[in-house]
């Protein structure tokens, strides 16, 4: 059985499967933050989200971040650091990409454990 949260016409923002746990990009509503505020509205998506679906940060099996300049990863790096619990670091990919809007500049996928 899939259950999923948070459906619309185009996306779930949420699919449980198999005791997994999966999130679609995470992005921040307020963009006009810089990356430090974006990041740290998106981690509290996905924490917000990950709590909805029976899991915690602690769970993360896998994270993809998406950046649109490749030169904001120190400064995203800060607010990932001060949010991944110690010693549960998940394996995580960061790239720079040309995301859909101009002003967001981070977004953030997902998989984890329930």
């Amino acid at each position: 059985m899939i259950q999923r949260l948070h459906v619309d016409k185009r996306l779930s923002d949420v699919a449980v499967h198999g005791g997994t746990v999966y999130l679609a990009g995470q992005l921040a509503e307020d963009t006009t933050q810089n990356i430090e505020g974006q990041m740290r509205e998106t981690l509290g998506h996905v924490d917000r989200l990950l709590a909805e679906a029976g899991s915690d940060k602690s769970k993360i099996l896998s994270v993809q971040i998406y950046l649109a300049d490749i030169r904001d990863f120190d400064a995203m790096n800060l607010v990932w650091d001060e949010w991944v619990p110690a010693g549960d670091a998940p394996p995580r990919a960061t790239v720079q990409a040309l995301l859909t809007r101009p002003e967001i500049l981070v977004e953030v996928v997902v998989t984890a454990a329930v």
